[in-house]
């Protein structure tokens, strides 16, 4: 499981954002933690290098669809063309993102200032919720809708979600004047330094509330559940994590819902093996089929079909049918559908039985010759290539 951190959060802004508040957020980001003004701190660089990661993803519009929709599986090391934002050098961040920098590798065209990104005043946010359900080799090919219920933190409907007894019962902080935000002077050797903290007051919000909401107690949620319809797209595997936005828990008094992570576990099929793409079965044959040739009826997941196994054929021989394996995740083609013969050998035979293959034992045709040149292990190397 991936141990990084939500891009949006590190950027600190709303999943709806637009390019401009994306693009206004890592201005402000590469300003605080910019190496010119941090020289020698290594954790400032980390925190600069990785909000460089986030806004290569969120700024660019395919990278951002698939993020949103499987997290960072869904990006993988695509930052930045193939370097993962933490490996990325200084030179490598200045070059991608020099038209907000304004100048080379400087800081020069920057300008002053920071502050939170939308406008000092704070967007309360829910937090994810994680669940995981179990899909079936089916479901895994051909896509399916899931319905779940939720149990999670919903908007109180009986204020809105504002958190207020009543429509008027909400007035502007008095300590920050509505900005959510305090600025505080300090005398320091360098002179007289400026900066701006979370209003003690109302927490950010910019309003106070006089009047709570008695259903909520004024934090405009309640628990609850939800029924959640989302889509699930042929080809997930186990272990991957599908984004459902806005269906986590509810944000206090109106803010930003939390999404739902949906991690996926796969059920197992009775009778075939999945090996990424491709799926695997076992077909046993008797020696007599094996050496006469067959058809068999085989399962897969669209239903039984038959296939033709040749006279002669040897165990563990691979038939491939092509295209009837798992779809390949966000793109075109399937899989192969691998039928493994394994012949099989009776570990008893009858006296009559013994006879006849002393017998057949004697004949030439039955003495061990060559195969068609490849070795079981050649054979099973194959299968995976």
């Amino acid at each position: 499981m991936s141990t990084k951190r939500d891009y949006y959060e590190i950027l600190g802004v709303s999943k709806n954002a637009s390019k401009d508040d994306l693009k206004k957020a890592y201005r402000q980001m590469a300003i605080k933690y910019h190496p010119d003004k941090n020289p020698g701190d290594k954790a400032a660089e980390e925190k600069f290098k990785e909000a460089a990661e986030a806004y290569d993803v969120l700024g660019n519009d395919d990278k951002r669809r698939k993020y949103d929709q499987y997290g960072h599986a869904g990006v993988g090391s695509s930052a930045s063309g193939g370097y993962g934002g933490h490996d990325m050098s200084m030179d490598d961040i200045f070059s991608s993102f020099g038209d907000i920098f304004g100048g080379h590798f400087g800081f020069g065209g920057f300008g002053g200032g920071g502050g939170r990104s939308g406008g000092g005043r704070r967007v309360n946010r829910g937090s994810n919720l994680r669940v995981n359900i179990k899909v079936s080799l089916e479901e895994v090919i051909n896509g399916v809708e899931k319905k779940i219920n939720v149990r999670k933190q919903t908007t109180c409907k009986a204020c809105d979600g504002s958190g207020a007894a009543e429509g008027n019962a909400v007035s502007t902080c008095q300590t920050c004047r509505g900005s959510g935000q305090v600025t505080r002077i300090a005398n320091t050797i360098l002179g007289q330094m400026q900066t701006s903290a979370t209003c003690p007051t109302c927490g950010g919000d910019g309003k106070t509330i006089t009047r709570k909401c008695t259903s909520c107690n004024g934090e405009g949620t309640v628990e609850g559940q939800e029924l959640v319809t989302f889509n699930l797209p042929a080809g997930v595997a186990e272990g991957m994590q599908l984004s459902v936005s806005g269906k986590g828990n509810a944000a206090r008094r109106g803010g930003v819902n939390g999404d739902l992570i949906v991690v996926i576990s796969e059920e197992k099929h009775p009778e075939i093996v999945r090996e990424e793409n491709d799926l695997m079965y076992n077909l046993y044959v008797s020696v007599t089929d094996a050496i006469l040739g067959m058809q068999a009826e085989i399962p897969t997941v669209e239903g039984r079909v038959k296939i033709k196994v040749e006279p002669g054929v040897q165990s563990g021989k691979v038939l491939r049918l092509r295209g009837k394996g798992v779809p390949i995740l966000n793109e075109y083609g399937r899989g192969d559908f691998l039928v493994v013969i394994n012949v099989w050998i009776p570990k008893e035979v009858s006296k009559e039985e013994r006879k006849i293959l002393e017998k057949l034992n004697e004949s030439p045709n039955f003495k061990p010759g060559k195969n068609d040149g490849h070795s079981f292990f050649e054979r099973m190397k194959g299968m995976f290539e």
